[in-house]
């Protein structure tokens, strides 16, 4: 499968706060292919970016659509600061998983949402 199209449109009706934190480049909107649906899917979440341009991501908990998704389906869009372009996710374990957890932590605090508990990726930049 491509890169999923355009996010704007799904996520601007589903998460207008989402929306605002990623033109600000706190956050990045990911649209992923539902697993089952197959329809575009958006979510705001939390990254950090590599000297690579890739970005490390996380979820909270096993469960979290986004994530499942991306483990169906690698191949995703990533929204921020009025670009957008696609990319693939890798799953991330071991050293590297916690490296990009500790990473997440420090940027954007205690995981009091429960960060981590869940699958982490790396997402790697594709040509356009």
């Amino acid at each position: 499968m491509t890169a999923p199209a355009k996010a704007d449109s799904v996520a601007h009706r589903s998460d207008p706060i989402g929306v605002e934190l990623a033109e600000w480049g706190k956050v990045v909107i990911l649209e992923t292919r539902g697993r089952v649906s197959g329809a575009p899917a958006t979510a705001a979440v939390g990254y950090v970016e590599q000297t690579d341009g890739s970005m490390l991501v996380s979820a909270s908990d096993d469960a979290t659509h986004w994530a499942r998704n991306l483990a169906a389906d690698p191949f995703v869009r990533v929204t921020r600061e009025g670009r957008s372009g696609p990319y693939r996710a890798v799953p991330l374990s071991g050293r590297d998983r916690n490296a990009a957890i500790a990473a997440l932590i420090l940027t954007y605090g205690t995981p009091a949402e429960r960060l981590g508990a869940g699958p982490a990726f790396r997402l790697v930049p594709l040509e356009e």
